[in-house]
């Protein structure tokens, strides 16, 4: 913080009331001594540079930014409550001061954190005592100025900060160190917890004070270092009041923390891996101390704390939104699962059996036009009798409509299970919802397309073949007309007698009508076939691609969309796969 700011006010000897009893003459005499050192200690300012992240940082930061944005229409405020936080946290970081560390010492009642932050800044600023608990809001001691924003975002009043009193070359090597006193993380006020967790959320590292009677405590591992295990490279776990252990039993309860610490998933930073620094110390005989300070040191020298801090935090935020994003099945559609939902709303309006009429209408046309004059005056004569009306009764076709009604919605129900199987739950739930969508109308715009790509209007059409039939069926009708009235002829006595000829006449016109007409049908078959397979092909394709425009597309931009977001979400972990 400015060496200005308020100066008067904080040489009272700390009667403020937040402290359990009042210090004494030394410790007045102490307090003065900061105050000399904080008014002349214009010199030892850091250049307020901001924070710079690297480019791997940013560049999660800015997917993380556009997964929020893409997600924010599929996925409630909730959800992506932490991921916003973590973006804001970021960015308030970043415009403050690169050049310091922000460390929170924290602990539980009676572990002597506070006697270990007394120890660092070698005068006692917070109060230590017997009274539980002791500290009741966070102190802030900085060992360079320039850091009072970085303070003023812990919400640490002015009256609550100070600066250490220590040798030069001491102070040199902890250069850039903003020290933070937490209340008890277990302390029965309840505003005293609230605040440790705030201030946890807002510092770049934190030193973990336990002692050797609550370094099981269950809070503590529960709460805090369990959920904070991916934060290993900016937390360090102090275990103080070794003193109090007699022969080698600090080095049993130093392994026995480890142990515990590697059950919670704390990375330990040994053997040169990264992870977090585990120290045992004693802050009332100073035992240890110096190892800490050269550790915190070489920690805050490297100034690379704070963008650890906030790629943890962009790590803990992946790790909560995974369930929504990240899945271990393939999803989308696939081919057979797009055409046999093609094949579905075909058989809804009735494709193979339209393609079958068309067949059937070809081959009756072709015996119409290619059969003996008798048979198409008998079938003349029927048709007058029984004019057929190619309706079906009303009861039946409603019936039909029912039917196909229930295949339509049948095949959209199976297509967008498909579709949405191994998705996360709000992507799935998006897919269904825009099949429902696509589904509303879907049957009578089904209906209207049946109507315009059915059988086309008048009869099918002819090949050129025909013509040579016609003429053939009609060579065999002359020729029994002619060889009749021969006979008839010969019977009144007009032509003279002879039987054979007009006879083969007869019969030549005779069997040659029908045989005319049976190859006629043998060589309709082929034609008959296409015209009912091209009459059923389109009907396939009208519905098809009513069904694409209605229901595929729809599922497939939310398919897209979840694609989208899963690339994102790659490249916040960092592992940048797209979505399969």
């Amino acid at each position: 913080m400015d060496t200005g700011t308020e100066p008067g006010a904080d040489a009272e000897a700390w009667d403020d009331g937040l402290i359990a009893r009042r210090v004494s003459e030394a410790s007045a005499a102490e307090q003065a001594a900061v105050m000399e050192t904080r008014i002349g200690g214009g010199g030892n300012a850091l250049p307020s540079t901001p924070l710079t992240y690297d480019g791997p940082l940013r560049s999660r930061l800015e997917a993380l930014r556009e997964l929020v944005g893409l997600s924010r229409t599929r996925l409630d405020s909730r959800t992506l409550a932490e991921a916003g936080r973590v973006l804001d946290e970021a960015a308030a970081r970043r415009r403050l001061s690169g050049q310091h560390t922000v460390v929170a010492i924290a602990g539980a009642t009676g572990s002597g954190k506070s006697q270990l932050f007394n120890a660092l800044a070698g005068v006692n600023i917070s109060e230590t005592g017997v009274r539980r608990p002791t500290t009741s809001a966070p102190i802030a001691c900085s060992w360079s100025d320039g850091a009072s924003t970085l303070i003023d975002r812990l919400g640490i009043p002015g009256r609550l900060r100070r600066r250490p009193v220590q040798s030069q070359d001491a102070e040199a090597q902890l250069r850039g160190l903003v020290l933070i006193d937490l209340p008890d993380h277990d302390s029965a006020a309840v505003q005293h917890r609230e605040q440790v967790d705030r201030v946890l959320a807002l510092v770049d590292a934190v030193i973990w004070v336990v002692d050797p009677e609550k370094y099981a405590d269950a809070v503590l591992h529960e709460r805090y270092l369990r959920p904070m295990a991916g934060h290993a490279e900016v937390m360090f776990v102090v275990l103080n009041q070794v003193d109090r252990l007699p022969g080698e039993a600090a080095e049993l309860v130093l392994d026995d923390l480890r142990r515990l610490l590697d059950e919670d998933g704390v990375a330990l930073g040994e053997y040169g891996e990264p992870g977090a620094t585990v120290l045992a110390l004693s802050a009332l005989t100073g035992d240890g101390i110096g190892e800490l300070r050269e550790v915190l040191g070489q920690f805050v020298t490297e100034r690379g704390a704070a963008a650890r801090r906030i790629a943890a935090d962009v790590d803990a935020a992946a790790w909560r939104l995974r369930p929504v994003y990240a899945t271990g099945r393939r999803t989308g559609l696939s081919e057979e699962a797009r055409d046999e939902f093609a094949d579905s709303l075909a058989d809804a309006v009735g494709a193979t059996a339209a393609g079958e009429a068309a067949e059937r209408a070809w081959l009756r046309n072709a015996g119409r036009a290619c059969g003996t004059p008798w048979l198409r005056l008998w079938r003349w004569q029927q048709d007058r009798r029984d004019p057929p009306t190619g309706r079906l009764p009303a009861r039946a076709q409603a019936d039909e409509e029912a039917t196909a009604r229930q295949r339509v919605e049948q095949a959209v129900r199976t297509v967008s299970e498909r579709a949405s199987a191994g998705l996360p739950t709000p992507w799935a739930q998006a897919v269904r919802e825009a099949a429902v969508r696509g589904a509303n109308g879907l049957p009578e715009a089904l209906d209207q397309l049946t109507a315009r790509a059915g059988l086309p209007m008048g009869r099918p059409p002819r090949p050129g073949w025909w013509p040579v039939a016609v003429l053939a069926q009609a060579c065999m009708t002359l020729l029994q007309v002619a060889g009749g009235l021969w006979l008839l002829g010969q019977i009144v006595g007009v032509m003279a007698p002879n039987l054979g000829v007009p006879v083969l006449l007869m019969v030549t016109g005779i069997i040659g009508g029908p045989l005319v007409e049976w190859s006629c049908r043998l060589a309709a078959r082929g034609p008959a076939r296409r015209y009912g397979q091209d009459a059923e092909r389109r009907l396939r394709e009208a519905a098809a691609g009513c069904g694409r425009a209605r229901v595929l597309d729809p599922v497939a931009a939310e398919l897209l969309r979840y694609r989208e977001v899963r690339e994102q979400y790659g490249r916040v972990t960092g592992v940048g796969t797209a979505a399969r």
